[in-house]
């Protein structure tokens, strides 16, 4: 295998919380065990968030000492390896000239969910990969730009994707029957989440007999609106579950961003609920809630499964790496996922529980087979050569 230099972007700066960071630096871990020269950018043009005033702000320096620590902890060296462009354009991590050092190098360019502003000196690189990690979020304006309808946001945004050369996408249905993604203009190919096995496999027997699960409730903007249908979030999911904890002896709890009233409703219903915040404050402490419990409950974006998309989540990859079995919403990754033990995939309430009680019944094999089917099916180094072999073809 050729050694090739890669630029790997995201979000892990932006949005200093543990389930992020994970998502995007196992990229960077993933393409450094494979034997590559990778690097981390980080150059979004947006303001940072700061977990503990619960704002964005204008300095990223905070947020830059957060990313080199997280890096450091999981590989020594690794926070030698990236560069955080703030809203100022202030680089931490590699100064302006390493940065350009490296790009000049560089081969691949990996923008993960369109987080990077694509400047000049990036699109030098050879071949820019895009990868879609919200599948209809991204596509919904295609039918409009096609027409001509599209406002001058939606016009800019895929005029952006089209500046790539290689586009994947975690909606691996995409272009399939079925599936109600719009598919024109890209030639979109399935990938998923790479999870680095050795981060995660150290975890510890259940603390806790739980079913637990980190979530946002409802996204602040509007959900994505395709011929004539408004799809919205993970809350209109869960709504159509409601009940659900009065129907079982297993304990659900949601670490949930969510507004007390939101908590408070789910809590008359049975849910325990807790702050998200405090269970993802950094990628220790969410690694550590994963493995506390018996496994993950939860239902999926309504975009996701209406649209038959076939996502699949990077959250649950992780449960699955650490040994956790996962009952999820089925979003059609059952078409190609041989779901059954240890990814236990639900269409309705009755089949929701239905599978928290096969976990319940037989934690011992539901765990052996949750270890088996993330090393089968989201191993880092398996995800992410085929991701090269077919962006390099």
């Amino acid at each position: 295998m050729k050694k090739r230099t890669i630029i790997v972007t995201g979000l892990a700066a932006t949005y200093p919380l543990g389930g992020v960071s994970w998502d995007y630096l196992q990229y960077l871990l993933g393409f450094i065990e494979l034997g590559h020269e990778a690097y981390y950018l980080e150059d979004t043009g947006c303001w940072p968030f700061d977990p503990d005033q619960m704002t964005f702000v204008e300095d990223g320096t905070k947020n830059a000492g957060y990313l080199a620590e997280f890096l450091r902890r999981l590989k020594p060296g690794l926070e030698k390896r990236f560069c955080y462009r703030d809203v100022n354009d202030v680089h931490h991590g590699l100064s302006r000239e390493e940065l350009a050092a490296v790009l000049r190098k560089a081969e691949l360019f990996v923008n993960i969910s369109a987080a990077s502003i694509l400047r000049e000196e990036y699109l030098a690189v050879p071949v820019k990969v895009l990868i879609d990690s919200d599948p209809l979020y991204t596509q919904s304006g295609i039918p409009a730009y096609l027409d001509g309808t599209a406002g001058p946001e939606v016009v800019r945004a895929i005029e952006n994707f089209k500046l790539h050369d290689v586009f994947f996408s975690f909606g691996e249905n995409v272009g399939q029957p079925g599936c109600l993604v719009p598919d024109a203009i890209f030639d979109w190919k399935p990938t998923r989440q790479p999870v680095v096995l050795s981060c995660w496999q150290s975890a510890p027997p259940p603390r806790r007999e739980v079913f637990t699960t980190v979530l946002s409730w409802r996204p602040k903007e509007d959900g994505p609106l395709v011929g004539g249908v408004r799809y919205g979030g993970k809350n209109l999911e869960f709504e159509r579950l409601i009940d659900l904890p009065g129907r079982t002896g297993a304990v659900l709890e949601l670490a949930l961003s969510g507004t007390e009233e939101q908590m408070a409703a789910l809590r008359e219903h049975g849910w325990r609920v807790v702050p998200g915040t405090t269970k993802s404050r950094t990628p220790w402490d969410y690694r550590d809630y994963l493995a506390e419990g018996l496994g993950e409950f939860s239902t999926a974006k309504n975009a996701y499964v209406a649209s038959r998309s076939g996502w699949f989540s990077c959250r649950s990859a992780c449960y699955l790496a650490s040994g956790r079995p996962v009952v999820v919403q089925d979003t059609g990754f059952s078409d190609f996922l041989p779901v059954g033990e240890g990814v236990l995939a639900y269409t309705d309430a009755e089949g929701a529980l239905a599978c928290i009680e096969a976990v319940r019944a037989d934690w011992g094999r539901q765990s052996a087979a949750a270890l088996k089917f993330a090393r089968e099916h989201f191993d880092a180094r398996e995800v992410l050569a085929r991701l090269l072999e077919e962006a390099l073809a």
